[in-house]
């Protein structure tokens, strides 16, 4: 084929190449106009749901905020009753003082003199004991002076048969306040009560001779010319029971400490009442307490003076009271009384606690550590005990 023909099919074979390109140009335009028109829509999609978030966002704020305002409402409502409930606490303990309210726990006098005429009908007699110790106190081991500590009258404590290492601290001889304390290095190392917990009683206390016993409190409570018991639970905060202690015309237990009516103490056999009265107002009268029902299980009338007494305790069945003189000197048991009958007061040891600052205030024994707790012109002591067998005095 020559050069002329093929110039002449070169117009033959660009119409369908223009047609070609012509066609694949609509085919992008219109891909290009789909992809755009889809851009718009998610475009339009997107600004709508901005919209939507921002105005869901505006929506939580302000729920938000209102939310905020009536919890501090509701606080300013709280710390407002707060307020006025502590008023009435106020109030109320006021209005206890100047009218004391009757037990918590309604007294049965009928069933009272029965227990009574019953306690009395076995005053004097021959303690059954209920375990085989047969220890007295030999000599004082060694005295432990911890700190001074509040008032120059007080009581301070530990459990006396249970496991707690707490230290329970009633300052003063008239409060409704025990100070708690976790150990006794905490007692010891801090010099101010705000470290320590504070229990709030029901009723104030009067006196120095409470007692903490297998997690409870047992209390004096004075109400006109009568002495209540208070059993607390130091657990729930709550009065378990209560009982107007069956003794007449009461007077102070110890010569030389007169705001102590009732004594409470426990040893080896449980839970003990010293007290006194005016039938015999010379000599210092003692109680079994049933640590329950706080009933009276037998009542003695010991041989012990009153006079410079200046406190006492129970070990082993054994009435053991400390002596004094109104010019402080050195302390010592002077009388033992035996409830058993085991050991006779002439036969005791006469048993010397080394020379302090004062006169003891309260002197509580621990039958778990075989020692004594007591505060002497306000310093706390640790006496520790030398003990022997009662038929080897």
């Amino acid at each position: 084929m020559g050069p002329w023909r093929c110039l002449l099919l070169l117009p033959l074979l660009a119409v369908p190449l223009r047609a070609q390109q012509q066609q694949f140009m609509e085919y992008v335009e219109r891909r290009l106009t789909l992809l755009e028109e889809r851009i718009s829509q998610w475009h339009d999609q997107s600004s709508r749901y901005s919209t939507e978030l921002r105005d869901f966002k505006n929506q939580v704020l302000g729920m938000l905020e209102a939310a905020e305002k009536e919890r501090e409402a509701m606080r300013a409502e709280a710390e407002s009753a707060a307020v006025r409930v502590d008023r009435l606490e106020r109030e109320v303990d006021y209005l206890e003082t100047q009218n004391p309210a009757p037990p918590c726990v309604e007294v049965d006098e009928t069933l009272m003199d029965k227990q009574v005429a019953t306690a009395k009908q076995r005053k004097n007699e021959k303690y059954t004991k209920l375990t085989d110790c047969s220890d007295t106190i030999a000599s004082v081991r060694a005295m432990k002076i911890l700190k001074r500590f509040g008032s120059t009258s007080g009581l301070w404590t530990k459990d006396a048969v249970g496991n707690s290492e707490k230290i329970y601290v009633f300052d003063g001889t008239a409060n409704d306040t025990v100070y708690v304390f976790p150990r006794m290095r905490e007692f010891t190392l801090f010099s101010a009560t705000r470290k320590a917990a504070r229990i709030k009683l029901p009723y104030p206390w009067v006196g120095t001779g409470h007692l903490v016993y297998d997690g409870h409190l047992y209390y004096i409570r004075q109400q006109g010319l009568s002495f209540q018991v208070i059993k607390f639970n130091l657990a729930n905060k709550t009065v378990v029971d209560s009982s107007v202690f069956p003794a007449e015309e009461q007077i102070p237990v110890f010569g030389l400490s007169p705001f102590t009516y009732i004594e409470v103490a426990a040893d080896e056999e449980g839970l003990w009442a010293i007290y006194a009265t005016k039938e015999d107002e010379k000599n210092i009268c003692l109680a079994k307490l049933d640590p329950g029902s706080l009933d009276i299980e037998q009542m003695w009338d010991t041989p012990c003076p009153r006079e410079n007494a200046e406190g006492a305790f129970v070990v082993c069945g054994a009435l053991h009271v400390v002596y004094n003189t109104r010019l402080p000197s050195r302390s010592r048991v002077q009388c033992v009384f035996d409830v058993s009958g085991t050991l006779a007061p002439e036969d005791a040891s006469l048993v010397y606690f080394p020379k302090r600052y004062g006169s003891h205030s309260s002197m509580k024994y621990s039958p778990r550590e075989r020692q004594v707790y007591a505060w002497d012109d306000g310093y706390q002591i640790i006496y520790r005990m030398e003990m022997k067998k009662k038929m080897e005095v």
